[in-house]
Parts: structure tokens; sequence; C-alpha cells
């Protein structure tokens, strides 16, 4: 595109925006509204109001400078789509979709269920999904360009040092870190005991043989949190996504088949496909998870005692046990060691110990180092009871950070700020070469003063 055709263009733009905010500005109730212009793509004033409306649905307090956030986040993932479009990165309906529901049914939780929802929302659930479906999208395909301009960065040893001596005085302090294992049980109960929530599922499973509501039965017996207060549905998947067992009947069935009975590690369900897009299903489930029974506790307790006896006489190690009994399959294999939550992806296992669950403290606090505690009753965070045995492997008191102790987590800081400025560069550019235009309503937001200063707007 030569000079003179940037600018017809531009003008055009310019034009276009200068009709749609004066038309929505002599509408009674100024329905909607231009609030910016990046590129060939535009914000309106009610997408802002839209987002701001879930930020005080959030349980956030009234804060109408929020509304520049919103806009600047906005503006920045109008920049990412808009080199998507030339790069041709895109994201399937299927994984909008899933994403839309997912967001529905945390929104309906939140609500305490789609009736309270659709009240604060003063709509129905499909038409607020129908709306927020367009920025779902345009967030979802922002993330994967990032990613795709982020992916191949990675620094090496050299860099991390130069990182660190660029901290200076502001070398980070850390806290007491722990290494902690953990040997989870959960209780198993027999064919006899299982056998009443059995019959509790299939018992529905005939009620919607003959006639009732799938999804008025899933939002009333359902024990899927995720799911139950949307009639159960999961919206689409994949077949990495479920549970085998799960997935084995969601790809067998047809549209509108229901399976029978069957069991996952999570309990008894029934599932009924909604729609097959290929590679992806979009179906609907109830859930009965078997609760434990006292003598499967008194059963359970007595194999913990015995798998505690033969760690402490050195009959078996604490990582070999792990990797035989544990119920936690993501520390089975990690010698049963529990992963700082907060530094998943470079599969540290050195936790600060105010980020440790405050019942795994409490139990280490005053363990020696090496030591192996009995085994204790607890209740996980879905509810249910089991037996857990710890091991304390290693305690590092509060010190300064350095390169010999500290490298892995030093490591990942500079990666973070290599790849922070590598966007930071990339947004620049594109905002110098980008028409950008934001309504002067928004004009006391200092976080969009750079988008103007930068912009061919300004030009």
């Amino acid at each position: 595109m030569n000079n003179r055709m940037k600018k017809v263009f531009l003008v055009a733009i310019a034009l276009v925006c200068l009709f749609l905010n004066s038309y929505a500005q002599t509408k009674k109730h100024n329905i909607d509204k231009v609030a910016a212009v990046v590129g060939n793509n535009i914000v309106l004033l009610s997408d802002i109001n839209q987002q701001y409306t879930q930020y005080l649905y959030q349980g956030n307090p009234a804060n109408e400078d929020v509304k520049c956030k919103i806009l600047q986040n906005t503006l920045t993932q109008k920049l990412l789509k808009q080199q998507a479009e030339i790069d041709s990165v895109m994201v399937d309906d299927a994984q909008v979709d899933d994403e839309v529901n997912k967001r529905m049914r945390y929104s309906m939780q939140r609500a305490g269920g789609q009736e309270r929802l659709e009240q604060f929302l003063n709509k129905s659930v499909l038409q607020y999904k129908d709306e927020i479906r367009p920025s779902v999208k345009d967030e979802l395909i922002a993330q994967k360009m990032q990613s795709k301009i982020t992916e191949n960065i990675n620094v090496t040893p050299m860099e991390v040092e130069k990182y660190f001596k660029t901290l200076g005085d502001s070398v980070p302090e850390f806290n007491t870190e722990v290494e902690v294992g953990e040997i989870i049980l959960d209780p198993k109960l027999t064919k006899a005991e299982k056998q009443r929530f059995h019959d509790k599922i299939e018992a529905l499973r005939l009620r919607v043989k003959s006639g009732d509501d799938f999804g008025v039965l899933a939002k009333t017996y359902s024990e899927d949190p995720g799911s139950s207060a949307d009639g159960g549905d999961l919206g689409f998947f994949d077949r990495s996504t479920m549970a085998k067992e799960f997935t084995a009947w969601a790809f067998k069935l047809k549209a509108g088949e229901m399976s029978p009975v069957f069991e996952t590690e999570f309990g008894f369900h029934i599932l009924q496909v909604i729609e097959r897009r290929g590679e992806q299903v979009h179906a609907r489930h109830i859930l009965v998870r078997p609760a434990t029974t006292p003598e499967s506790l008194t059963r359970l307790q007595l194999h913990a005692d015995s798998i505690y006896n033969n760690i402490s006489s050195k009959k078996i190690s604490f990582a070999a046990a792990a990797s035989l009994f544990s119920d936690n399959k993501e520390s089975k294999f990690n010698g049963g060691m529990m992963l700082n939550a907060e530094n998943v992806q470079a599969r540290s296992t050195f936790i600060p110990i105010d980020k440790l669950d405050p019942s795994v403290f409490l139990v280490i606090d005053t363990m020696k180092i090496g030591a192996v505690s009995k085994p204790n009753l607890y209740t996980a965070a879905d509810g249910k009871q089991g037996y857990r045995i710890l091991y304390l492997k290693s305690k590092i008191p509060p010190h300064k950070a350095n390169m010999a102790q500290d490298f892995p987590k030093i490591r990942d800081a500079a990666q973070s700020d290599k790849i922070n400025r590598t966007l930071s560069e990339w947004f620049e550019k594109r905002r110098e070469s980008t028409y950008i235009k934001i309504d002067d309503e928004f004009n006391t937001c200092d976080e969009l003063k750079i988008w103007t200063k930068t912009s061919t707007a300004a030009k």
C-alpha cells in the first residue's frame, strides 16, 4: 500500500468514526459510541461497559478509573488481533465456545444459580453468552499471538548473570523455604459399598429415559460443582481433556444419545452427547460421587500405618513408597515431592513456608530434616477425607538471593524480564505504525497517554 492509499484509508477510518460517534450521541440513551480505533478495528463504549459490569460482578468496588485499564487491555488485544490476521493465527469455534461456557459456569457458581445471574445481568444467559463471545474470541486470539511472539525466547547463563548484576541493591530476599514430600491415601470402597451410589445414578438415567429433562436433573442432583449449575453442560472438549472412560463414551455416542452408568476416578456418571464437530464433542453429564464410609477409613488407617512403619524401618524409601502407594498423580512420580504452585513450569520443589497449606505447615513445623510424619487424617479440597504422610526433605533459612543457591529463580526472573522487554518493543513498533484514535472521554487516563503519543493518530 503506497503513502497516498494509506492516507485515504486513514481519512476513511476517521470519517467512519466521526459518523458513528455523531450517530451514537443523537440517540436518546447514547446506546453506543466508538471509544477507540486501532487500525481497522473499533472498540465500542458498550464493550468497555460490559467488561466493567463483569468487574463489578466479581465483587470489586465501583471505580470508574478501572475503565481506563479495561480500554488499555482492549487496545492491546486489538493490536495483537490485527497482527494475528496478518500471520493467519486463529482459534477454532469449539475452543471459543468452551471458554465462554467455562466463564458462564463460573459466573453462575458465584451468583448461586442461573436465575440469580440473569437477575443481576438483566438478560438471559444465552443473550449474555452471545454478547461476550466476540470479546472472548479476540482475547483467545490475542493470547495465541502473544505466545507466538515470545515462544522462542530463552536466556543463556551469561544473560542470567548479567540480569542479576543489574539488580544491584534491589536483590530480592527470600523467606524460609522447604521441600516437602507427601503420600496421599484415598479410601477405597468395596463393591457392596459402591452399589447404592450406582443405584442412585441409575435411577436418574431411567428418569431421563422416561422423559425427564437431563439438564434439570443435572442441576438438582449432579455433584460436579463445575457444571451442575449449567445443567451438566461441559461445552466442547477433545480426546485429551477428560478421563479415558469419559472420553470413550463421549466419542462413541451420536448426538442425542445417552450413555449407561459408568465409573471414573471421580465417581459414577451418565453423559449425553449434544453435538459433534470433528474431533470435538459437546456433552453434558450427571455425576454422583461415592461418599466415604467409616469402614473404608478404618481400612485406610491400617494401610497407612503399614506404609509408615516400612518407611521408618528403612524397608522402603519415601520416594519408592510414594510411587507405589500415593493417590496424588501430580507428585507420586516426583518422589512424592510437592511442587511450588507459583512456579510449576520450572517444576520447583522449593516452597516458601507462607505459601504452604496451613495444615501441612502445622505438621512439618516441628519436624527435623529427613523426618517422616505419622499418618494424619485430613480433608481434601473436594471435601473427601483421607490419610496423608509427610516428609521434610530440606529447609532453607531466609536469605538474600545469590547465584549459587537461587539460580533457577533468577533464571526465571531473567526470562520473564526478557519476555516483557520483547513485548514492549513489539508494541512500541506497532503503536508507531498503526492509526490509533481514542475518544476524548478517556483523555484523563494516564494509562492511555502512551497510545496517542507514539501513534500515527498524533501525527
